[in-house]
């Protein structure tokens, strides 16, 4: 584990711990505010941000870039970041070795944010993040906590864009969140 910022960025600069790596064009390390109060997880970059090297800047980005500006939520004022730093191949979710490979990299992310709530964006965020056992359709909205950390599991942005029911959810959820940021940071 590293101790700051600059060298857990270097250390993954050359980061050839899964086969994914063989494929990228860049990692997607993770952006916002290093010192953020609510953190956002998500499975992997897909194609528009293996290009730019940051999370969240496709389709699905924009519809979670609308989201926040509806709920006053500003960008630059959270932290984002994914299970995996390196895209897929065809946008597949990241098979179980590759992300047991960066997992380390997000816990060091983690614990130099210190967020007080984490949204874990779908599937696999939810069932690396809290444990294979749990499943999206049943965790979704519902509050789970764990070493002093708030986790809040709901739909994947992408998800949305295939199926327009689930942006209700979404937004409820996403509407939780910044509620109880707000009850936290009255205390």
């Amino acid at each position: 584990m590293y101790d700051n910022w600059e060298e857990l960025e270097n250390s993954i600069q050359n980061c050839k711990l899964c086969k994914l790596c063989t494929t990228r064009t860049n990692i997607v390390f993770g952006t916002g505010n290093k010192n953020a109060d609510l953190m956002f997880i998500g499975e992997g970059p897909g194609a528009d941000e293996d290009l730019q090297g940051k999370p969240f800047v496709g389709k699905a980005g924009k519809l979670m870039d609308m989201a926040f500006m509806g709920l006053q939520i500003n960008r630059d004022e959270v932290y984002i970041a994914n299970i995996v730093k390196c895209r897929p191949p065809a946008n597949r979710n990241p098979e179980d070795d590759e992300a047991e490979a960066c997992l380390n990299y997000l816990r060091n992310q983690v614990i130099l944010v210190k967020p007080k709530i984490i949204v874990l964006l779908g599937s696999v965020a939810l069932k690396n993040i809290l444990g294979k056992e749990y499943g999206i359709t049943s965790s979704r909205g519902k509050w789970v906590e764990r070493k002093n950390i708030l986790y809040m599991p709901t739909w994947h942005p992408a998800a949305l864009l295939r199926d327009e029911n689930k942006k209700i959810e979404f937004w409820k959820d996403l509407k939780q969140v910044k509620q109880k940021l707000e009850e936290i940071k009255e205390v």
